[in-house]
């Protein structure tokens, strides 16, 4: 199948037209930037150029102490700049694997970061970040690294890398506050988004897939080198569950025993696991409308429902005409998209893997009765499909909270089912120690 540009090009610029004449400047200056997505390759090739001027950065200073478990980084071969590290302090109860200048420069190449004119200084909580390929490295908080090893909650939190699997339209900036949440508790931390212009321009093998085998073999090596350590897919929406399918695909592919090493799989605002064009469409249009789509707005109320299948009722509210003639023209779009001979196949294949072949690990299903974009209904479906398969499942109905909002709308209660979820069923020495 070749690039999407040029079908979705007319549908999302009469749609654009409609909601042009009707709304803000605001949201007018969001589709004039759609627009010019799919216009063509101008517009594409100054995208690209502003973000590798975007990724262009170096690092003049690494604070030692954060890098003292991180020697699966040798395997990864980056170029390095030439810079001068800091000798660490002799009194620092620093892991020998840190305290030598070429210990340092490999955990440097893990970060592949290019040259730039203006130095970045790289602190604690400061994230590693890998040009061309759309993930980021967060280490963990050095408050939360016991250096000592007499804390087994603390090593084995260490010896975990959380995947964070971004939304459709996600950026980096919006994984941030997971990513300090895990962080400030021990975890490592990848973020990974699909860029929109990936998604608009999706064909199979393309650049899309080409970042998920980039991050694949990074999460490969990192295994691979590092006994002992292990994984937590944390998902947002489809795009971030069916990601994290493509990702379980390329394992079995690769090295079956990597399934091995995912220990739990948070599943945020999803799943689906039907080619519905109404869910597309509705997905698509709250990432286009952002603010201004219906998707993003709650209802009154805020509780967690933790018995599946409670019925909730909600009066709705009526979207905007400028988005119903939006979702029209979107649904009719995917209606024909979705059975195109090898998107079908390849969502099929994708969906196949997480329905039967999931790892043996605990998973957490966070959804909402008031999502407009993931219906709760064939969330909790899927959730008595897998407690059936025989995988150990607890879910929430956060009732009230749009779709991939409930950390906003109630961080709490969010955060508790997190820490719950991870330190009882992820971590079980944690439990123990606790």
């Amino acid at each position: 199948m070749g690039s999407l540009s040029g079908i979705i090009q007319r549908p999302l610029v009469a749609a654009a037209a409609v909601i042009a004449a009707s709304v803000s400047a605001d949201v007018s200056e969001k589709f004039s930037s759609i627009r010019s997505l799919v216009r063509g390759s101008e517009s594409a090739a100054s995208v690209s150029a502003s973000v590798q001027d975007e990724r262009s950065l170096w690092v003049s200073q690494i604070s030692a102490s954060k890098l003292a478990d991180l020697s699966f980084v040798s395997r990864i071969r980056f170029p390095v700049p030439n810079v001068d590290f800091l000798a660490p302090n002799p009194s620092c109860n620093l892991a020998p694997s840190v305290t030598s200048l070429s210990a340092l420069r490999s955990v440097y190449q893990s970060a592949e970061l290019a040259k730039a004119s203006k130095p970045v200084t790289f602190t604690i909580g400061a994230s590693l970040v890998v040009p061309d390929v759309s993930y980021r490295w967060h280490l963990p908080e050095t408050s939360a690294i016991d250096l000592s090893g007499s804390s087994s909650c603390a090593s084995e939190k260490n010896r975990t890398v959380v995947v964070l699997l971004g939304w459709l339209g996600s950026k980096q900036k919006h994984l941030k506050k997971y990513a300090d949440w895990y962080t400030a508790r021990g975890y490592h931390v990848i973020t990974f988004t699909l860029p929109m212009n990936e998604i608009m321009s999706y064909q199979v093998g393309g650049k899309a897939e080409k970042n998920i085998d980039s991050l694949v073999n990074h999460l490969a090596d990192w295994l691979d080198e590092e006994q002992q350590k292990n994984l937590v897919f944390h998902t947002f929406s489809n795009t971030g569950w069916l990601t994290y399918g493509a990702i379980l695909e390329k394992f079995q592919k690769q090295d079956s025993s990597l399934m091995q090493r995912v220990k739990g799989c948070i599943v945020d605002s999803a799943p689906v696991a039907a080619a519905d064009p109404t869910v597309w469409a509705s997905g698509f249009s709250a990432a286009l409308l952002k603010k201004n789509s219906v998707a993003t707005k709650g209802s009154a109320s805020s509780s967690c429902e933790l018995n599946v299948g409670t019925q909730i009722n909600f009066s709705e509210p009526t979207p905007a005409a400028t988005e119903t003639a939006l979702l029209l023209v979107l649904e009719k779009f995917f209606a024909v998209i979705l059975n195109l001979p090898k998107v079908n196949r390849r969502l099929t294949n994708v969906v196949d893997t997480l329905s039967s072949e999931q790892p043996r690990c605990p998973q957490l299903y966070i959804y909402s009765s008031a999502d407009r974009v993931i219906p709760a209904g064939q969330v909790e479906s899927f959730i008595v499909e897998q407690r059936k398969a025989g995988h150990e499942v607890r879910a929430c109905n956060f009732i009230s909270s749009p779709h991939v909002d409930h950390f906003r709308s109630n961080p709490e209660l969010y955060t508790a089912e997190l820490n719950h979820f991870m330190e009882n069923s992820v971590l079980a020495c944690c439990n123990h120690s606790s």
